[in-house]
């Protein structure tokens, strides 16, 4: 398996100075997934949890909610001229009796490092086959000043960030603030699916009593990544899209955005925000 990091010569230039060292790179790859050897999607990853990425990015797809309708996950022989093992490809397996969806070249996913899936027809897909509804779970609150304290938690645990600057994180919290877990990768998508495979491999989805912080921004995916996961609170420290909101308002989900210091925007989902505030929306 390829490694987190790679060196690479660099020339350094700093206040008139140039000088020639090596400086530290996160690694970008490729990951095909396949689906009961079927080709499914190939995703561009920093190497690592592989395992659980592509069960991660099951789970948001719809295919995967419980860990008994799992049988393996393992890597396989790649597309070089030997056939060895070049580690960038994973074959999950179904178990018997799970339904196998319809793998076709017009469902087949291409996703980059910064985008996953997006569009009105994955929100209308995310309606349907979402196995957890938001709404259903305990009750769950977090105080605006709880909120205020998780990006520095996750920042500390951002070991590769320090190494490189170049890598996104996730991280799951309980509602009280203890880290669960941590991720991180070159795309934003990439490490939540890394902690929603890891979630399904431990049984522990839904996670219904937890919140979701990322790095960058709320897009749709990291949205619908969430609401299949039985997230019931998604934050991040720069801005959401509109899609996004859309998608929180309508699953339940308390979308929360610029979460910076002591401010922060919410956008949808208010009643989970203690105390709350008659002009948050709900």
């Amino acid at each position: 398996m390829g490694r987190v990091t790679e060196r690479r010569p660099v020339l350094r230039i700093r206040g008139g100075r140039q000088d020639r060292r090596p400086d530290t790179l996160v690694a970008e790859e490729p990951l095909e997934i396949r689906l009961n050897g079927k080709p499914l999607a190939i995703t561009m990853r920093t190497p690592g949890d592989d395992f659980a990425l592509a069960v991660g990015f099951l789970v948001s797809e719809g295919v995967l909610g419980r860990g008994d309708e799992l049988r393996s996950v393992s890597y396989c022989a790649g597309a070089t001229a030997d056939g060895s093992n070049t580690y960038n490809v994973v074959n999950v397996a179904l178990a018997d009796g799970v339904a196998l969806p319809d793998i076709t070249l017009e469902r087949n996913v291409y996703t980059t490092s910064s985008c996953g899936l997006c569009g009105k027809a994955s929100l209308d897909a995310v309606r349907t086959a979402s196995r957890f509804a938001l709404t259903d779970g305990p009750p769950v609150r977090i105080t605006p000043a709880l909120l205020a304290c998780l990006p520095d938690r996750l920042r500390a645990a951002q070991r590769v960030f320090d190494r490189t600057g170049g890598l996104h994180a996730a991280a799951l919290f309980s509602p009280a603030g203890e880290l669960i877990d941590v991720r991180e990768d070159v795309g934003r998508h990439n490490a939540v699916d890394k902690i929603v495979g890891r979630a399904l491999r431990d049984g522990r989805l839904p996670l219904s009593e937890s919140v979701l912080l990322v790095s960058g921004r709320a897009s749709f995916e990291l949205a619908q990544k969430a609401v299949m996961a039985g997230i019931p609170i998604l934050a991040a420290v720069s801005a959401p899209s509109s899609l996004a909101v859309d998608l929180a308002a309508e699953a339940g989900l308390t979308l929360v955005g610029f979460l910076r210091g002591d401010s922060m925007n919410v956008y949808a989902g208010g009643r989970r925000i203690a105390p709350a505030a008659s002009a948050v929306p709900g």
